[in-house]
This record gives C-alpha cells, sequence and structure tokens, in this order.
C-alpha cells in the first residue's frame, strides 16, 4: 500500500503546483473612498482576470510615497502587485506584461488621470504608460 500513498501524495502535489500557478495575480489597491474612478480601473483589472483587493485610505500620497513611487508619477490610488508599484489607471494588459517579462524595476506608472485611460471613459486621448525604475527615472514602456 505504500507505493500508492506515494503516488497519491506526489499526484495532490503535482495539483497544488498546477492551481498556485493559474491562480491569478492579487493586486492590492489603495485608494480613497470618495473616487469613483479608481472603482472603475479596479472593475477593469477584474474583467481583465486579476483577483483585486481595495482599501480606503486617507492619504494616497503618504502610500505612495512608502512604496517608493515619486510624486511626480502621482495619480489617484497606488497598487502592489508581485512586489511592482502600479501608479494610476494603468492598462491590465501593460500589468500582465510587467509580470510576464519581470524587468528590474520599481513598477509601472500613468501619471495624472488621462482621459480613455482604463476606469476614465471619455474622448480618446494619447497616453503612456511609464516602467519606473528604483531611482525615479522612467521611460515609455507601453503607448496608448
Amino acid at each position: 500500500m505504500k507505493p500508492f500513498r506515494l503516488l497519491l501524495a506526489l499526484v495532490v502535489v503535482a495539483a497544488a503546483q498546477a492551481f498556485a500557478q493559474d491562480a491569478p495575480p492579487r493586486v492590492e489597491v489603495f485608494k480613497s473612498a470618495s473616487c469613483s474612478c479608481c472603482g472603475g480601473w479596479v472593475e477593469h483589472l477584474r474583467d481583465n482576470g486579476f483577483a483585486v483587493s481595495t482599501h480606503d485610505i486617507e492619504d494616497v500620497s503618504a502610500k505612495r510615497a512608502k512604496l517608493g513611487m515619486p510624486e511626480k508619477f502621482g495619480s489617484c490610488h497606488t497598487a502592489t502587485v508581485k512586489g511592482y508599484v502600479i501608479e494610476g489607471h494603468v492598462p491590465a494588459a501593460d500589468i500582465k506584461r510587467l509580470l510576464k517579462e519581470k524587468p528590474q524595476a520599481l513598477g509601472l506608472a500613468v501619471p495624472g488621470m488621462p482621459a480613455s485611460s482604463p476606469g476614465m471613459g471619455g474622448s480618446p486621448v494619447p497616453y503612456d504608460s511609464l516602467l519606473v525604475d528604483s531611482k525615479g527615472s522612467s521611460r515609455v514602456f507601453a503607448k496608448h
């Protein structure tokens, strides 16, 4: 009976590993309770397969600073996912690309609140998602 138990244990471990790999990335969002566009962005992430937890906080700027994201990249909400900081209305596709490529970076930012970015709506306006490094420098990660 021991070989059966060993086989069963291996099947259970393999199933647990497969489940862990298929689990959607968890995004922790820190936002003001009064901001409606943040809710639109959260729904955009959920619609694109992310698990999202939201935290209403009094001072988003303080949280942003604590996470190391420079104020010049600020928006109305800050988030974290798998060790990266996500600032503002970053499209889900950009976050997925970030998690796939795993660059050495602090995270992504869409400064301000550009119209037509996820959660904002409005007429199409070009904007960029920026890859921000730990020293506060940035480069264009994606053009929208």
